[in-house]
């Protein structure tokens, strides 16, 4: 990771010029957006389990934990935390059926996300396929430079998806029915507007308003346009998690996004600060979280206890 390592150096270095007041506002926005998700997602639980207590406490508890851990972890392996702690404290519950409700959380973020690709691409801001591997990234070098190779892994493991898939679907009824579970909230329209869409439409106007702060705290532009770049790269960022929030990989697209607007210096302490900033919050509050709810921080250990007693989550 010496991309991110030499660019928080450059953070710390420049330490003195942060804005705390402005850093503090961003932060709030943040845990306010949080905060908003969790109802939407409360909401899609409601649907699934008609009849069964689903509390805010609960949901809010293993929303911010799965982001802590998500925050530290590649993968996304803090969703699998999310499942874990919802399935132990809403009775009759299911791992199937969770993880479906997970899905139908992220339906709008993609295609909000996919809505600020375009408009960036249309823009021309973006680098194109054959300036990736000259960026100063790590999820995405190996991929660009060794292109053919990475088409025959994604073929394999989409050929191994798509077989279990079918396995699944073929042989498991239950299965299927409990992630079909999971989407009804969406077989009624207007519900899924009002219960789901509204409040994750109010939570990335909160995305925005922190990144204007982030921008402010760290001595660049407070424009709108900088924010939807910022968000772009963000989402660019994290499509291959196989880093924790995409680090490394965040900080070349910034530089080449801003470039001959802002210096690399301003842009690498932009970038690895809010990075910082966001992950030591994101932590902070999703451990103690967990500590909370399950008592323990030792989460791993528990979720591969669930997953063996219930044969994988079946």
């Amino acid at each position: 990771m010496d991309t991110f390592i030499d660019a928080a150096q450059t953070f710390f270095d420049h330490l003195a010029a942060v804005r705390w007041d402005a850093l503090g506002i961003a932060l709030a926005l943040h845990l306010l957006r949080l905060t908003v998700r969790m109802f939407a997602w409360r909401n899609i639980l409601r649907a699934a389990f008609p009849g069964q207590p689903v509390r805010r406490r609960t949901v809010f508890g293993a929303y911010v934990a799965g982001v802590g851990v998500n925050s530290i972890l590649p993968a996304r392996g803090g969703d699998l935390l999310k499942a874990l702690l919802v399935k132990r404290r809403v009775p009759g519950s299911n791992f199937p059926t969770i993880a479906a409700t997970l899905i139908v959380e992220t339906l709008f973020d993609t295609v909000v996300g996919l809505a600020f690709l375009v408009w960036a691409l249309q823009l021309g801001v973006l680098p194109g396929v054959d300036a990736l591997d000259k960026l100063p990234s790590i999820d995405w070098s190996w991929p660009a430079r060794h292109p053919q190779a990475f088409a025959i892994v994604t073929g394999i493991v989409a050929i191994i998806a798509v077989a279990v898939g079918i396995r699944l679907a073929r042989h498991v009824r239950a299965f299927r029915q409990r992630v079909a579970q999971g989407f009804t909230i969406m077989r009624t329209p207007w519900r899924y507007l009002r219960e789901v869409v509204l409040w994750q439409a109010l939570s990335w106007v909160l995305r925005v308003l922190s990144i204007l702060w982030f921008l402010e705290a760290f001595g660049l532009a407070r424009r709108l346009h900088d924010a939807f770049l910022v968000q772009v790269v963000q989402s660019l960022s994290t499509l291959l998690p196989f880093t924790p929030g995409g680090a490394g990989t965040q900080q070349g697209f910034l530089v080449y996004v801003f470039r001959g607007h802002a210096s690399t210096t301003s842009v690498l302490s932009f970038s690895v600060g809010m990075n910082i900033a966001l992950t030591a919050l994101n932590v902070a509050v999703g451990f103690a979280a967990i500590a909370l709810m399950l008592k323990t921080l030792r989460w791993r250990g528990i979720l591969a206890h669930e997953n063996r007693r219930h044969g994988g989550g079946t």
